[in-house]
């Protein structure tokens, strides 16, 4: 209580000494400063109406910042600038046909430059047929052993071949599509030629000598150059060519709409059906009714061809399309024994041959040049031995059911199980319970030209194989070429990157999996299989195919040379003796050697 009138005074002294600091204060600033603050208040005022959104002033400032920032993601356009407040706003897109992720930028392109072809004539509206080059006019000349003398095994031989148009004028420019083949029919022996593009209207056939007696060389015009201009023109100009669709249903209404890897079309016009872990592009057609999820199926749409006139001319059947090139002089040679110390093997893996082949036939049966032992299946049980415990995944196009197909015809007790899928699509099962032994096949993903694909059955290979166990008793067979021959090489090389990656971690985690890896094959050609599937593609893909896998612990099964170096014709789906060639070098790579094959010897 004593020390209460104390606090009071205390406190007294703090208000007096406030009110007295505010009346210095009013003393310091006189109020003529008011009407300067007023002042200065009126002007940040007006600047804030004059300004169109002051905020929104500032967030685009920042975004423009932003935009100069370095980014990996593809920009995604929302506005459209005309040139001419007239001109019509062109359709926006998301995506690309030449889209790559940007880690695989640098080896997309090395691998472009890998296929680069001879430059080609190019074509005037006007141009005539009579300039183009001719097979009938064109010629090919064996050119003389090197050295001189007779030739023999283990030789190489050179075939001169020269272009001629349809006026017997020499070309002077490269770019034709040659195949070239050295065969004896009455021995069943033949193998493939390497064609070597001078740039000057001449080419040389190397041909290595692999067999005793007669061997006939064949040349064949697949395609002009002419023919080339066009094929890489409507690849560039109309890369979605082949039509693709889906359908879309929900209740009673159903809907179709166009599909492809790219659509020209604004984000909100589009169901993006990107694949989250490849990365793998595809795109809908948004349908006018329906949901993007309502999709049930995948399927092929048809074919817009659209040739300038006269350029349906250069893909004529037996005028220039696949038409053999006569000989100068004589076309075929005989082949003595190989000289003595000669070791027809040790040659060619020792790199002591140019442009070795990877095989050659004789007596109908495939003999491998690139270190593979392959055996022949002496019964068909040895299959079924051959496949006791293993399991066996084929993934690819019709070219890989083809090999299911074949497996399950000649396995007696490998039963295919009843999975109501369709027949061209899959997937597919067979079953040797006995025996342990399961075999599958499932196709690849879109851009995939079958019928009726169910969506609940679409699976990129890449992904398959995360979830295959692998270990010393699986094997996983690849093959995927034929369905993306219309699209830039791009959309090709992206798939197997993606492969490639899913492959080497398979191998990574289960280093005792066995991979094959089948490549292309020529086939027969129409006007409509040219400008979708053309051995010309082919050729390319082929080559691309080899190049991404190389260094990687795969084995190829060269579908090329051993469709190319048969005497049967060439066919999207090789005949039953070309496909037993192939499953027995898949099979050796399966199957230790037993008691029911039969060891393939050289001559």
């Amino acid at each position: 209580m004593v020390d209460a009138p104390a606090k009071f005074d205390h406190q007294g002294q703090i208000q007096s000494s406030l009110i007295m600091e505010g009346q210095t204060f009013r003393k310091r600033f006189p109020l003529k400063y008011t009407w300067m603050f007023l002042f200065l208040a009126l002007c940040v005022s007006w600047v804030m109406f004059y300004s169109a959104n002051f905020t929104d002033h500032i967030t685009c400032k920042l975004a423009e910042l932003k935009k100069k920032v370095p980014t990996t993601e593809a920009p995604i356009p929302t506005t459209i600038t005309l040139k001419h407040l007239t001109e019509t706003p062109k359709p926006i897109s998301v995506c690309s046909f030449h889209s790559v992720l940007p880690e695989d930028a640098v080896e997309v392109e090395l691998l472009k430059e890998s296929i680069t072809w001879p430059e080609t004539p190019s074509l005037p509206l006007n141009f005539s047929l009579n300039d183009t080059s001719d097979p009938a006019h064109s010629t090919f000349t064996i050119l003389p052993r090197n050295g001189g003398g007779s030739w023999h095994v283990g030789d190489q031989m050179d075939v001169l071949i020269k272009m001629y148009d349809f006026h017997s004028r020499p070309k002077k420019t490269g770019g034709d599509v040659l195949l070239a083949r050295l065969h004896n029919r009455a021995l069943f022996a033949g193998v493939a030629g390497k064609v070597l593009d001078h740039q000057n209207g001449s080419y040389t056939a190397v041909f290595s000598l692999l067999w005793e007696g007669s061997a006939q060389v064949e040349v064949t015009l697949v395609h002009p150059s002419e023919a080339v201009t066009v094929l890489e023109r409507i690849t560039q100009q109309q890369p979605g060519r082949v039509s693709l669709k889906s359908i879309f249903r929900s209740g009673s209404v159903t809907e179709a709409a166009v599909c492809n890897v790219c659509l020209k079309a604004p984000p909100e016009k589009l169901c993006n059906y990107t694949d989250l872990r490849t990365g793998e592009p595809w795109f809908c057609f948004k349908p006018k009714k329906l949901k993007c999820e309502d999709r049930i199926t995948h399927s092929f749409g048809g074919f817009s061809q659209r040739l300038n006139p006269m350029e349906d001319k250069l893909f004529q059947r037996g005028v220039n399309m696949k038409v053999f090139i006569r000989a100068s002089g004589p076309s075929n040679i005989t082949v003595l024994p190989k000289l003595k110390g000669f070791n027809l093997l040790s040659d060619f893996l020792g790199g002591g041959v140019r442009t070795p082949p990877t095989g050659y036939y004789y007596q109908g049966v495939w003999r491998a040049l690139d270190g593979t032992t392959v055996y022949q299946i002496a019964n068909n049980s040895a299959i079924s031995q051959c496949l006791t415990g293993k399991v066996v995944h084929l993934y690819g196009d019709s070219t890989i059911r083809q090999w299911f197909e074949y497996l399950i015809s000649t396995a007696p007790d490998l039963k295919k199980f009843d999975l109501k899928t369709l027949k061209q699509t899959g997937p597919f099962m067979a079953l040797n319970h006995a025996k342990n032994t399961l075999v599958t096949f499932r196709c690849h993903a879109p851009p995939i030209r079958f019928g009726n694909l169910p969506i609940s059955q679409i699976r990129y290979i890449a992904n398959e194989l995360d979830g295959v166990v692998g270990g010393n008793n699986t094997a996983v067979v690849i093959g995927v070429w034929s369905h993306f021959s219309t699209f830039p090489v791009e959309v090709y090389i992206r798939r197997l990157l993606s492969i490639r990656r899913a492959v080497v971690w398979l191998l990574t985690r289960a280093p005792g999996t066995l991979v094959i890896i089948r490549t292309a094959n020529p086939k027969a050609l129409t006007l409509y299989e040219t400008l979708t599937n053309s051995d010309w593609f082919s050729i390319q893909r082929d080559k691309i195919l080899r190049t991404i896998f190389k260094g990687v612990n795969v084995q190829l099964v060269d579908a090329w040379e051993m469709t190319l170096a048969h005497h049967l014709p060439h066919n999207l789906h090789p005949q039953l003796p070309i496909i037993s060639n192939m499953l027995n070098v898949v099979l050796s790579h399966i199957c230790p050697p037993a008691g029911n094959f039969t060891k393939a010897t050289r001559t």
